[in-house]
């Protein structure tokens, strides 16, 4: 369906974040339902009625690097996959540990390793790349994965590239305490992707969305499902709520990637459309569906819409037929 200039998106992608899962019914700071919080963000995607190609996690799956943790992890995500018909994109945080990482979501014993890895969705090519370092929390990139990016981005992907990693390659103005904790030497990388097809950087790490631009590419960090950081506050350092969780929705077009942020949970509505009346505005002529919405003075009234009267959109729009016509429109 399209009711403007751009066409349909080629991909779409949901981007989530730091879910921090913990073995048993236990809770982050004894309070924070991770689990629960994860399972909200999973069922408001399939309800969403979106069909995306891939999930994408980006880091600090579990807590604790427990190997329970990491079987609950699949059991929950992986039958909203299945549904969806979506890969799945795990990637390595600074919380994970690297051989229950591989054993656990891959059924692989070489845990020692960088995990590193490349997924094919439909000609999207997105790089899971493993920025933790063993027994610590900041970021790095070891010579040895540089190279093997470079290779893996030395032919373009049909559809381009993401990148998709937990310490995101920006500054943080407004926590500047995870800059103890950012990925180092971060010229290594960017000189890696110059030049290449990469169109977007995916991290987390940062438990709130943000934006920004590195080496030319666009730099996109979702927000955490587990809690989320207290900002702008003057009184306060590294200060998390249990509130205000989201989840990102990626629409990769053959010119740009849209990033969108969808907040967990709802509020009360107090506007809107029925969606049949999307249907309704896509058989309707270009130029009258654009005056129906647009013009100040169509006569549409959302609210006899929004009651399910059926003729409220179809009056509406024969008037301005009409008032087209009258003015000369062809």
């Amino acid at each position: 369906m399209q009711l403007g200039q751009h066409p349909a998106p080629s991909h779409v992608v949901a981007h989530l974040s730091d879910p921090h899962l913990l073995a048993g019914d236990r809770r982050l700071f004894g309070t924070v339902e991770s689990t629960g919080h994860l399972v909200a963000v999973l069922e408001q995607l399939e309800a969403s009625g979106l069909a995306p190609d891939a999930i994408v996690v980006t880091g600090d799956l579990v807590d604790l690097g427990e190997a329970a943790a990491y079987v609950r992890l699949r059991e929950l995500v992986e039958p909203v996959a299945d549904r969806l018909g979506a890969q799945i994109v795990w990637v390595m945080g600074n919380h994970d540990e690297r051989e229950a990482y591989a054993r656990h979501l891959f059924d692989e014993q070489d845990g020692v390793r960088p995990q590193d890895r490349v997924y094919d969705v439909r000609g999207l090519r997105i790089v899971s790349l493993d920025t933790s370092v063993p027994g610590y929390h900041h970021g790095d990139l070891e010579p040895a994965q540089l190279e093997w990016l470079r290779a893996e981005l030395a032919a373009p992907a049909p559809h381009g590239t993401l990148i998709a990693l937990h310490h995101p390659p920006m500054p943080s103005p407004l926590d500047m305490s995870m800059e103890l904790l950012e990925l180092l030497d971060q010229d290594r990388l960017a000189e890696a992707i110059l030049g290449t097809d990469v169109r977007g950087i995916l991290a987390g790490h940062l438990h709130f969305s943000s934006h920004s631009t590195f080496a030319g590419v666009p730099v996109s960090v979702a927000s955490a499902s587990c809690y989320t950081m207290a900002l702008a506050r003057a009184d306060v350092m590294i200060g998390g709520y249990d509130a205000f969780q989201s989840y990102d929705v990626l629409h990769v077009y053959p010119d740009r990637v849209v990033h969108t942020q969808v907040p967990l949970g709802d509020g009360p509505l107090v506007s809107g459309f029925p969606i049949e009346t999307l249907e309704q505005l896509a058989a309707l002529p270009a130029d009258v569906r654009h005056e129906l919405f647009s013009w100040k003075h169509s006569g549409l009234d959302p609210a006899a819409v929004l009651s399910g009267d059926p003729e409220a959109l179809a009056s509406a729009a024969a008037r301005i037929a009409e008032e087209l016509g009258r003015r000369g429109t062809p």
